[in-house]
C-alpha cells in the first residue's frame, strides 16, 4: 500500500475568494464552458474599480479566476494556495514572488518577478511553492 504522506497537496489551504465584475473583453461568460468561461483558471488583475481582467506581462496578480456568471460577475480566489499556468519561458523559481506573464500573446499566466525591475517589485505578491509542472504552478498568495 502506498504511503499517503507521500501525496503532498495544496488544494483548499487558506482559500479565500471575492466577487468582482468582469471586463467582458479579456474575460467573457460562455454557458457551454466549465464554470462559465474558457478563461477559468487563469490569473487576473484589476481593470477598473471592482472589475477584473486577465493579467498582462509584469502586472499585479489579484488572484485566480474560479467562476464566471451570466450577470457579468466572477468569483476570484484572492488568498490561500492557488495553482496558475506559467507563461512562455517563464522563470518559476521556488520562493520567488509572482507577476503576470503571457503565453505567446495570451494573457492570464504567471512568472517570477524580475527583481531588477522596480515596477514589478512594487506589484509582486505570493510565493512559488511548487513549480514542478509549469501548467500548474502552486503559489501561496498570502506569503
Amino acid at each position: 500500500m502506498a504511503n499517503p504522506r507521500d501525496d503532498v497537496r495544496f488544494e483548499g489551504i487558506g482559500y479565500k475568494a471575492q466577487t468582482f465584475k468582469i471586463d467582458n473583453s479579456t474575460i467573457t461568460y460562455d454557458a457551454t464552458k466549465a464554470n462559465g468561461s474558457a478563461q477559468v483558471g487563469l490569473a487576473v488583475t484589476f481593470s477598473a474599480a471592482k472589475t477584473v481582467q486577465l493579467v498582462g506581462d509584469g502586472e499585479a496578480v489579484v488572484g485566480k479566476l474560479i467562476q464566471v456568471e451570466a450577470d457579468g460577475k466572477a468569483v476570484v480566489q484572492t488568498g490561500g494556495y492557488a495553482s496558475f499556468p506559467g507563461g512562455t519561458s517563464a522563470g518559476l523559481t521556488l520562493g520567488k514572488k509572482i507577476v503576470g506573464d503571457l503565453l505567446v500573446a495570451a494573457e492570464g499566466y504567471i512568472r517570477e518577478v524580475a527583481t531588477a525591475t522596480a515596477a514589478e517589485l512594487g506589484v509582486a505578491r505570493g510565493q512559488i511553492v511548487d513549480a514542478s509542472d509549469t501548467a500548474e504552478v502552486w503559489v501561496n498568495l498570502d506569503a
